[in-house]
């Protein structure tokens, strides 16, 4: 049998005692549990700013786990508190009230030089200067680390090899964006924070992108992701918590997230003329779980399409009415979002 041991006291083992963790008090045992498989732990975390008339609270209790070696993807909408979190997260911002836990460590002690050397950060915007070459922008970020990996294979890890002599302003927005991955890279970090890595790229260097993450992910490295595209959070992401005025709303994998409103499938629609209809006239269609509406477009999730559609037409035929525009499509993660708040993730909180 095998038996976790937890170390306690200085380096030196003639000063060291080891305690099983099977034997440690319930209590300290769980967080023994937690501190051992979570790459950040934060509870009950509040970030209020001073404001006129009211104090507006970016972060408002939240509370998150993410799991060694897993790609973890924050969404919500503009507002809703995720650069906040992360940069908390990041240790660039103090928070209010509430345990932050990255690595085992927290922010502001003296573990602040060593828990640096631990993560590497990709902002949402990276200014470089643009007078130097991708090779000397790589040696000058890996000169502020005692250790990391060569600058030569961190260009590799991001496909930039070729672009080693190229002066940083001659880049396109799809290689500026793999060079601050690089960057964050070059310490060789135990955890990534990647604030929207994609913003603002083509489809084709959002794509390369994804399977530079896929890569590090298989290194055993954990990533921490933002990002407003939900197919990315999707085909990246083992798990994502949804994050709306400053709260976690939903949590778990893109699978279980999207299987929770009921329905795989959505029908959307429009009608012909000037019909007013209730939502209750479309609930008890067979296999409809939930009924939503944005303008003249009709947004219904169901369990099984094939039943559903057939009844829909039968309904509105037999009430003198026909679609004037039809389509069905799987549900994705956007669906949660307005399923939960009866917003899109684009809007604005």
């Amino acid at each position: 049998m095998v038996i976790g041991f937890l170390i306690l006291g200085t380096s030196s083992s003639s000063h060291s005692r080891q305690i099983p963790a099977r034997i440690l008090p319930p209590r300290f045992a769980g967080r023994y549990n937690l501190l051992m498989n979570n790459a950040i732990l934060c509870r009950n975390l509040h970030k209020t700013y001073p404001a006129r008339p009211t104090p507006v609270q970016a972060v408002n209790g939240l509370d998150l786990e993410v799991r060694r070696g897993e790609c973890f993807g924050l969404l919500g909408p503009n507002g809703a508190g995720k650069t906040t979190t992360i940069e908390i997260l990041e240790g660039l911002l103090s928070p209010t009230s509430g345990v932050v836990e990255v690595l085992g460590k927290r922010w502001g002690t003296p573990n602040d030089r060593e828990l640096r050397k631990l993560i590497g950060i990709s902002l949402q915007e990276t200014r470089l200067s643009e007078k130097l070459t991708v090779g000397e922008t790589v040696r000058l970020f890996r000169s502020f680390h005692d250790e990391g990996i060569d600058p030569d294979a961190a260009l590799d890890l991001v496909d930039l090899g070729g672009k080693k002599s190229a002066f940083v302003g001659k880049l396109s927005g799809g290689q500026k964006q793999r060079l601050a991955v690089a960057l964050a890279l070059v310490g060789n970090p135990q955890l990534l924070f990647l604030d929207e890595p994609t913003t603002g790229l083509d489809p084709q260097s959002r794509r390369q992108l994804w399977d530079i993450l896929r890569q590090l992910k298989t290194q055993g490295r954990t990533i921490l992701l933002t990002t407003h595209y939900m197919d990315e959070a999707e085909k990246l992401c083992d798990r994502v918590a949804v994050v709306d005025h400053g709260k976690v709303i939903a949590l778990g994998s893109p699978r279980d997230l999207i299987a929770k409103i009921g329905g795989d499938h959505f029908i959307e629609f429009a009608l012909e003329g000037d019909t007013e209809v209730e939502a209750e006239f479309f609930q008890n269609v067979p296999a409809v779980v939930h009924v939503h509406r944005e303008g003249a477009t009709w947004s219904l999730a169901v369990s099984a399409p094939h039943l559903a559609l057939p009844a829909l037409l039968e309904k509105l035929r037999a009430q003198g009415q026909s679609f004037s525009q039809l389509t069905t499509r799987h549900a994705t993660l956007e669906d949660v979002f307005v399923t939960l708040t009866g917003r899109h993730l684009r809007d604005d909180s």
